[in-house]
């Protein structure tokens, strides 16, 4: 049972350092409009950008997906292939079809 916990508890620190880190991202880019929060005029509240693929396709997505189990795997092998600590933005590895469908999938 402590397994999980701490196991849930790093998952909510994780959630915690990638939304620090969109947010964060946001203002280095230049894109201060204290109404959307920091973020570009495109992102509405209550979401945030990935870039996904080969050619680093931009996709807004809401924030309730990072609560979905697949999007936390997609998360995972993020951080093992990139890590958070860089200036290129939250890149999901994995194939642009593939992302559109688990997404969309996920957001029915």
């Amino acid at each position: 049972m402590a397994i999980r916990k701490s196991n849930k508890l790093s998952q909510r620190a994780m959630l915690k350092q990638i939304l620090k880190r969109c947010s964060s991202l946001g203002k280095k880019n230049g894109y201060q409009d204290e109404q959307q929060g920091g973020l570009p005029m495109d992102v509405p509240k209550g979401h945030f950008v990935v870039y996904v693929g080969e050619n680093r396709s931009r996709y807004i997505v809401p924030i309730s997906i990072l609560s979905r189990p697949e999007f936390r795997v997609l998360l995972q092998r993020a951080e093992e292939e990139f890590g958070f600590d860089h200036d290129m933005g939250l890149t999901i590895p994995c194939d642009e079809d593939f992302f559109e469908s688990l997404t969309s999938s996920m957001l029915r």
